[in-house]
Order: C-alpha cells, then structure tokens, then sequence
C-alpha cells in the first residue's frame, strides 16, 4: 500500500513532467526578438527556427514584414536571402532558403535568422506570420493570433513587444552621434592647429630674445 508520501511525490513528478513537456513545445516554435525596439524605430530583430521533425531539415523560411522601407537580412553560410517589395517600394517579406547541396536546419538543432528592419509600426505589438519548409516537402505556417489569458495556439505567430518611442529612434540617434562625432573631431583639428601655430610663434619670440641678449 503506499503512503501519502510516496503518492505526493509521484504527483510532483508528473506535475513536474508535464511543465517540462510543456516548455518544450512552445520552445519548439518559431519565435522572434528585438530587445531595445522601439515604436517607429529602427532595430534587429531575430527570429529562432528550430527543427521540429525528427527525419526533415528545415530548407527555407518566410516571414511577412508590415510594409516597412528597410530590411537587410544577416548573411548566412550556406543559406540565400531574398527581400520581396510591393508598388510602393515597400518591403512585405523575407525568405532564407538553403544553398543547393547545403544540410538546412537538421533534426534536433535550431537556427537564427537576423534581419535589421525599420522603421518598425508605431503600435505596442506587431505580429510577424512565419513559413517554414522542411526537406521533405512538409510546410508549416505560424500565422495563429494569440489571445491574452486563452490557450496557445498550436502555430502562434512570431510576435514582438515594441517599447514606446522616446523621441527619436536607433536611425536617427546613430545619424545624430555621427554628426556629433565629426563636429567633435573638426574642432579638436581646429584648436590643435591654433595650438601649432601659438606653439611656433613662442618658440620664434624665444629665439628672438636668446640672439638679441647674445648680441649685448
């Protein structure tokens, strides 16, 4: 007969197993971050694939973008990337396919797909619908919503956290420290060569006097 003890243990471990059962599969989806992003601004965003078949790799990946001016993917060995634009010059996807003979995202590993992208919508979330393929011809699509205190979707779209703008966004603020920067260097080249000249002309008055006094 076992003991409440021992019934108490086996409902911790198969509490325990279960959330672990649980964290891997939302592990297992597509996902994307960009810590820092702001609203309207310009940032890296990363989206993690892990392979979820156990005989497939995965050979290529999709994601819609929301209209944005400017997207550059991050290259990867072994991997093409294509930026696709609508009639206003607008970039609406990104897709990375595996190079001919190239291995893909194999069984049991992860890859990161980085892409520099802005500015990005000026709302507090922004969803990123994903396409990936497999090897073997199998595709899966994560367009699903998530709804705030529902269950997760079986496919969730990838989906970022955009922080409010503070003014200004990464774009601006780089072009801004670049003007500052050869402002900086223009006078430091300024005051250096009134600093020559000073320099020389004291030197010149030294000599002046040391000639004049041996003359006396």
């Amino acid at each position: 007969m076992s003991s409440p003890i021992s019934r108490a243990l086996v409902a911790a471990t198969a509490t325990a197993g279960l959330a672990l059962l649980a964290t891997g599969t939302a592990a297992a989806h597509v996902t994307a971050s960009s810590p820092g992003a702001t609203q309207g601004g310009y940032g890296v965003v990363t989206f993690n694939v892990p392979t979820e078949s156990e005989t497939a790799a995965t050979t290529k990946l999709t994601v819609q973008l929301p209209g944005v001016s400017s997207a550059r993917p991050e290259p990867i060995p072994g991997w093409s990337a294509k930026v696709d634009k609508n009639d206003k010059n607008q970039v609406t996807a990104v897709t990375w396919a595996a190079d001919p003979g190239a291995p893909g995202v194999g069984p049991g590993l992860f890859q990161r797909f980085a892409l520099s992208v802005g500015p990005l919508p000026k709302q507090a979330t922004v969803s990123l619908p994903a396409t990936q393929t497999y090897s073997d011809g199998k595709v899966v699509v994560w367009d699903q919503a998530t709804t705030p205190g529902a269950d997760e979707p079986e496919h969730p779209a990838p989906t970022l956290t955009l922080a409010a703008s503070k003014g200004g966004d990464e774009h601006g603020m780089a072009a801004t420290a670049e003007s500052d920067d050869h402002g900086s260097d223009d006078t430091a080249r300024w005051l250096g060569g009134v600093g020559l000249v000073l320099g020389a002309l004291g030197a010149a008055l030294g000599l002046g006097s040391l000639i004049r006094s041996r003359r006396s």
